[in-house]
């Protein structure tokens, strides 16, 4: 069984989900996790001012509730949503979806599509960003215009929609990231378009030449928003053992769990590379290198973190750890475990239990609330549609809230 987030047979693999977590030792900070990072997308020929459509101008349904866990807002007629999705300390803050646009010079580009929830219309509402990221708590989002890399970073007002402060830099950039207590960004700089693809560098996909991206990062700012100070780092395509340039074109740096550390997706036994804010590289933080599963997500009191699928027979299910002893303590609904609602409580996606088989329908997946103890799965969401490559197919965006 493959999620969307492990198959790489498609030409362009967005990331999913960006999820934002607690730490329960140390409340004042919150713990952002990507859960996968393939090659991303950006970019269509646009104007360099947001314009937003509204979800429509009805009263929303009555969003279904739990009684089992509190602050539970579910659509499970609605994919893509319209209407905010929310469960305990983790809300849908937006979504994306993404496509491939070709260019008549046998070049094309990724191309990103997002909407964000407008708490004024009480919608999700489409955007014209080429890049965004939602910081916590949902009030502002960093956006990026269209034809990147840009030349400046945007910050939103997420309940009206409208930049309320713009922060140039010297060096282009092709995505930002609010550091987990919100204070910070990292920017990463590209002196190409990170999600170009090139016909000079094609590589064969399926039996068909199809042009390939081409490794561009220059280095990365760390911006800090109160003072608006931007400090540049130089940090080149990293290559890998082979000394090929590992991964593909977009090659963005992350925040780790404390903030302390950067971090961008390697292929070592940690999954990551990890570096401080000068680009020097550094070793894992004890703390990552001390949980039993590299890259799960840890639950806020810091007991459960997620495992891996372990579906067999038809099984549509993945694990939980005790944090401290790696031993399994759960076994829960889902392919993919995204974010923490609670101590006790998931967000994930489900393909469809009729149409799961690998193939077929592995990828009409759902958003659902799952429980360590054995509890009933909710929709949170509708279905996406099976195909993979569907233009329409959304990525949520996971925010605490």
């Amino acid at each position: 069984m493959n999620s969307d987030t492990q198959s790489r047979d498609t030409l362009l693999t967005p990331p999913t989900a960006r999820i934002r977590q607690s730490n329960h030792k140390q409340k004042q900070r919150r713990n952002r996790a990507l859960v996968a990072v393939g090659t991303a997308l950006a970019v269509v020929a646009g104007g360099a001012v947001i314009a937003l459509v509204a979800g429509g101008g009805e009263t929303p349904p009555p969003p279904v509730k739990s009684p089992r866990t509190a602050h539970v807002l579910a659509r499970p007629d609605q994919s893509p949503p319209q209407d905010l999705i929310a469960a305990g300390r983790v809300a849908v803050s937006g979504f994306y979806t993404t496509k491939v646009v070709n260019e008549a010079n046998g070049n094309a580009t990724g191309t990103y599509t997002w909407s964000l929830y407008n708490e004024a219309t009480k919608h999700y509402q489409k955007t014209d960003w080429a890049w965004v990221d939602v910081a916590p708590g949902m009030r502002t989002a960093a956006v990026l215009e269209r034809d990147l890399p840009a030349d400046r970073v945007g910050l939103v007002n997420m309940a009206t929609g409208e930049v309320q402060r713009w922060i140039k830099v010297d060096k282009e950039i092709g995505s930002v990231q609010f550091s987990p207590d919100g204070k910070r960004l990292v920017a990463t700089t590209y002196h190409l378009n990170p999600d170009g693809l090139y016909k000079d560098s094609s590589y064969r996909l399926n039996d068909k030449k199809v042009p390939g991206p081409k490794p561009s990062r220059t280095g990365f700012y760390v911006i800090d928003l109160a003072t608006g100070k931007a400090k540049f780092s130089a940090l080149p395509p990293r290559k890998d053992g082979t000394g090929a340039f590992a991964g593909a074109g977009r090659q963005d740096l992350q925040w780790d769990r404390d903030g302390k550390l950067l971090w961008e997706p390697a292929a070592n036994k940690d999954g990551k590379v990890y570096y401080n804010e000068d680009a020097r590289q550094s070793p894992v933080p004890e703390r990552e290198a001390s949980l039993p599963f590299s890259g799960g997500v840890l639950s806020p009191d810091g007991t459960h973190i997620t495992g891996k699928f372990v579906g067999e027979d038809g099984q549509i299910v993945s694990e939980i750890l005790n944090a401290k002893t790696g031993k399994r303590s759960a076994l829960v609904p889902g392919q993919q475990m995204l974010a923490w609602a609670d101590n006790d409580h998931l967000i994930a996606w489900r393909c469809d239990p009729k149409q799961c088989e690998p193939g077929k329908g592995e990828f009409r997946n759902q958003l659902i609330l799952v429980g360590v103890n054995g509890e009933k799965a909710i929709p949170l969401s509708g279905y996406r549609h099976a195909k993979l490559r569907d233009d329409s197919r959304w990525t949520p965006i996971l925010s605490e809230r």
